[in-house]
């Protein structure tokens, strides 16, 4: 029986990872490109060499401060018996000491949640999807204040600009949280089902979305293999593609301007790679 709950527990979570991959992907000011495979963080040094630079951790998001020390968390279920989930936040130091930073906690509980969303200031924020889809500021000291409510659809993927600019994904639409509250949609229907990828499903259509410091978003169309650049203005330009087994989830920028994107195999779910687009 016991063998038989393991293998049951390993299915639910193939099918997991390959229904949501990773968008954490992260260059620090030395030029070392890390991302996440969901089993593991990479590190890619500025010679080429791949080496693992966070071992056993299901991590989706990634983020670095302004000292590269690198944060992540880990993620897992404890089974049937809790039928909950739990994680953890860790820190790695840029000497590659790991450490927790945030102990082990149940998952997916608003009140309490710890983000990698955040801003110069250290705010960080989250959706609450419980109470009125409303988007949250948590200060550093802990306060919590709601900065936007509106009759968003389905809030998936989050990024904040330093100045504390919000930008999210709400189904397939891009959205725009100003400083003072205002909410602007910036682009809609930025990605759809395709037939070459039958295997992503609606709620991941669009993954990881990240900004330039000119304020130029870009959007992982996942679904479609595209990277996509939403001017302030709202205009939409496809800047980067991923080719079968392929497809992008994530991407960040380097302190040298380079673009890199995180691209996962679909179908398999937990093999992930980082490349350099050409651009």
């Amino acid at each position: 029986m016991r063998r038989a709950a393991l293998f049951v527990i390993s299915v639910l979570m193939a099918a997991t990872l390959r229904a949501h991959p990773g968008i954490g992907i992260v260059v620090d000011s030395r030029g070392s490109v890390f991302y996440t495979d969901l089993r593991q963080v990479w590190r890619l040094a500025p010679s080429g060499q791949l080496s693992i630079a966070v071992p056993a951790v299901h991590t989706h998001e990634l983020m670095l401060d302004a000292k590269d020390n690198l944060y992540g968390e880990h993620l897992w279920y404890e089974g049937d018996a809790t039928k909950k989930w739990q994680h953890y936040f860790w820190r790695r130091t840029p000497d590659g000491v790991v450490e927790v930073f945030a102990p082990t906690h149940e998952a997916f509980r608003a009140p309490e949640r710890f983000t990698l969303v955040r801003d110069r200031a250290g705010n960080m924020y989250d959706a609450d999807r419980e109470h009125n889809n409303a988007i949250v500021k948590i200060a550093p000291d802990g306060k919590r204040l709601v900065i936007a409510r509106g009759n968003f659809r389905d809030i998936r993927w989050m990024a904040a600009s330093p100045e504390g600019t919000v930008y999210f994904i709400d189904s397939t639409d891009l959205l725009r949280v100003a400083p003072d509250g205002r909410v602007t949609t910036l682009a809609r229907n930025l990605s759809r089902r395709r037939l070459i990828r039958p295997d992503i499903g609606e709620h991941h259509l669009v993954m990881g979305l990240w900004s330039d410091r000119r304020g130029n978003v870009y959007v992982a169309d996942y679904a479609g293999g595209l990277v996509k650049q939403v001017a302030a203005s709202g205009r939409v330009t496809v800047v980067a593609e991923s080719h079968l087994p392929w497809s992008v989830t994530a991407g960040t920028f380097a302190p040298n301007g380079d673009l890199w994107l995180l691209e996962y195999r679909v179908g398999v779910g937990d093999t992930a790679r980082a490349r350099r687009a050409q651009r």
